[in-house]
């Protein structure tokens, strides 16, 4: 089931001044999900975190590039896919997100739906993070494109291109935007969050040595 594991949100999103921050990019988001703290260290302190030395971003983004020359017909004809738009740089100054959505479909209903390629096996559980980065790009795609998206898809690469449908909520919707005033929130104010709950993500963490 493709829900988000919290039960009930109240929608606080607020439009920020466009001109008082930069943008922030779904990967942030992700970040942030991941633990608040990505936020502070990265967007107040600047304080890079070398991502690219780590095997899962490069293998990513081999994926990418590999992505853009093979063909991928058969999966978009097997989701009703007619049209696309590949690799695609979209932003929102409303929402404050910029990014690169890996292929934007026009499905035979007419509606738009975004395709997200995951260097990873497919699970039953849609993970978070995936669900509110999908989100994201549907956000995006509405506001550029000026047309309906209710659903997006990821392709698990590691398990043979298995795609997984996921159909958004006004819950969802809402629960993504309350991310975003959150994190816009830490970089605005330049408070201190609260690091995750979950202690096992600490032990690979790129800032553990900083974090107190």
């Amino acid at each position: 089931m493709d829900a988000i594991t919290p039960i009930t949100y109240t929608c606080t999103y607020t439009d920020f001044d466009t001109d008082m921050t930069a943008m922030i990019t779904p990967s942030e988001v992700v970040e942030h999900l991941y633990c608040p703290r990505f936020t502070y260290f990265m967007n107040c302190l600047d304080i890079p975190q070398h991502e690219e030395l780590r095997y899962k971003v490069l293998k990513g983004r081999e994926l990418h590039e590999k992505r853009e020359v093979e063909n991928r017909e058969y999966i978009r004809k097997k989701i009703g896919c007619v049209n696309k738009d590949v690799s695609v740089y979209i932003a929102s100054r409303n929402l404050r997100i910029r990014g690169i959505v890996d292929e934007v479909l026009e499905l035979n209903d007419g509606t738009l739906a975004p395709l997200d390629y995951k260097f990873a096996e497919y699970n039953d559980f849609t993970f978070e993070t995936y669900k509110i980065q999908s989100v994201l790009y549907a956000l995006l795609i509405m506001e550029n494109y000026n047309k309906p998206v209710k659903k997006g898809f990821i392709c698990y690469i590691k398990s043979s291109n298995k795609i997984k449908e996921i159909i958004y909520s006004e819950q969802d919707i809402c629960y993504t935007k309350d991310v975003i005033n959150e994190i816009f929130n830490i970089i605005l104010k330049g408070y201190y969050p609260k690091k995750t709950k979950y202690q096992n993500k600490c032990i690979d963490c790129c800032y553990r040595n900083i974090c107190v």
